[in-house]
């Protein structure tokens, strides 16, 4: 992929997010090349990516316009994201792990409990947390080492609202960060003892559950305009009043 595609992927994508370009707004190749100042070709390559990424969607005729998501889209992504880390969980629990990834998980479970050592937690510690927790879910993926299930979710996580980051910046506007972080960090704990004890079910069932945790913070945070603010790609997705 060339600097120019690259370069024209991260704007179209950003401004996608930020809703620059509205949902449903039909994106013209030639409207591009002007705005963003290259040829045809990475602009072309920029929308194909992103359609395969499901943020634009073919339309009739031709071309792409920006796709517009319910808030049922994004439990289906949540659910999506909690069934293929529910899989990969199991999957390393029944084949086992290393005495060396296993150290690193735990290692990050460590980093938790003394983040939350702190009840009264202020931006950087959320901010902190946010990259534990990003973290701690890629750690889980690669514990089955299975290329498969990674790219699943590469793609499914290319949803900007289905990551397991995609609602905690929220919590800063919710009152209750600390509350949900210390749930998520019992659930992270019994997640990897699952593992560690070879228990696949268990193991499955528990991170299946973790992920729906998110569900529960999205319907606070959909009465709560602040925190919605913090979910990102939320202008893609309709609300109805």
């Amino acid at each position: 992929m060339s600097s120019q595609t690259i370069n024209a992927l991260i704007t179209l994508r950003e401004q996608i997010l930020n809703g620059e370009l509205a949902p449903g707004e039909r994106l013209l190749e030639l409207a591009l090349v002007e705005r963003l100042g290259v040829s045809r070709t990475p602009i072309r390559s920029a929308l194909t990516r992103l359609a395969e990424e499901g943020l634009l969607e073919e339309i009739s005729g031709g071309g792409y316009a920006v796709r517009e998501f319910t808030v049922r889209d994004i439990e289906d992504a949540i659910e999506a994201r909690g069934s293929l880390e529910g899989m990969a969980a199991r999957l390393a629990a029944e084949r086992g792990v290393s005495p060396l990834a296993l150290r690193k998980i735990k290692e990050s479970l460590e980093q938790f409990d003394r983040l939350l050592e702190k009840t009264d937690l202020e931006s950087e510690d959320i901010e902190r947390y946010f990259d534990l927790n990003e973290l701690f879910h890629n750690q889980l993926i690669m514990l089955t080492e299975s290329f498969v299930i990674e790219h699943a979710l590469r793609r499914i996580n290319a949803l900007p609202f289905a990551s397991a980051n995609a609602f905690v910046m929220a919590q800063s506007e919710l009152g209750n960060a600390w509350k949900v972080f210390f749930v998520a960090q019992e659930q992270h704990r019994g997640i990897v003892e699952a593992i560690e004890n070879r228990e696949g079910t268990r193991a499955e069932s528990l991170t299946r559950e973790h992920a729906r945790l998110s569900l529960s913070t999205l319907k606070t945070a959909l009465k709560t305009q602040a925190a919605l603010e913090q979910v990102p790609g939320l202008k893609l997705v309709y609300t109805p009043n």
